[in-house]
């Protein structure tokens, strides 16, 4: 199901009607008021929110310091084998980004996912297009925490990048068949561990010879983003690239 399918567009159309009673004229993040011109956000929050003042790695997106040597990834990442060529990101994951993004860990938070995603995909359109992507695809969630939140936000965030760089979105080729606890306080080696094997590819999905466009909130350790790129080069992918909002510290 593609982001022209009619479903997903009257999908699209509802958000943007609630968006518009959630967010009358006022900015998204800070509630103040907008400008005539302004969409979603104010300029102070807009500039806040895509502000990333940092070199970062183009195999992890971890901040990096100027003389950092990158030729196998940067002191963070180099020795994490990871099954994604590269991640990109909107910024790193402290300030006012951090909190929008907790905030998407709530039902009400689809709306500002929504919005979230077109600034994302107008701030970054050009990154983005040069990943070369052919399909984008949103890291899932398990269905019991999908049913707990009401949504999957990485899949809106993905469905507000696909519109814009006009690419299909595919949510239901990749699914996260066992329930994991929560990655938060969990060591890298824990981590690892906890997300081995838990996502499958669809038998059915048309991935071979594609670049997939993998979808996330937040990258850490990488561990999540890698295991579900595995399951998709398992099933035919070429290239897996990731594009996240935010770094975060592990």
């Amino acid at each position: 199901m593609g982001t022209d399918h009619p479903i997903l567009r009257l999908g699209r159309d509802l958000a943007q009607g609630l968006i518009a009673l959630l967010y009358p004229g006022v900015c998204g993040a800070c509630s103040g008021p907008l400008a005539p011109e302004q969409r979603y956000f104010c300029a102070p929050c807009r500039s806040a929110i895509t502000a990333d003042h940092h070199d970062t790695c183009p195999r992890c997106s971890s901040n990096i310091g100027p003389f950092a040597a990158l030729e196998n990834g940067c002191p963070r990442c180099r020795d994490s084998v990871y099954h994604f060529e590269r991640c990109i990101r909107l910024g790193p994951y402290d300030g006012l980004l951090r909190e929008l993004i907790l905030r998407l860990k709530h039902a009400n938070g689809e709306a500002l996912a929504e919005v979230l995603g077109r600034l994302w995909a107008e701030h970054a359109a050009p990154r983005l297009q040069e990943l070369g992507a052919d399909v984008v695809i949103p890291v899932p969630l398990h269905w019991r925490r999908r049913w707990s939140r009401g949504y999957n936000q990485s899949e809106v965030l993905a469905d507000g990048l696909a519109a814009h760089l006009r690419l299909p979105l595919r949510p239901r080729w990749l699914r996260r068949h066992r329930f994991t606890t929560s990655q938060t306080e969990q060591t890298p080696a824990q981590r690892r561990e906890n997300v081995r094997g838990v996502f499958v590819a669809r038998p059915r999905a048309s991935l071979r010879d594609r670049t997939v466009l993998l979808v996330d909130d937040v990258l850490t350790t990488g561990t999540t983003a890698s295991e579900a790129a595995r399951a998709l080069r398992g099933a035919g992918a070429a290239h897996v690239v990731v594009a996240v909002l935010a770094h975060g510290p592990s």
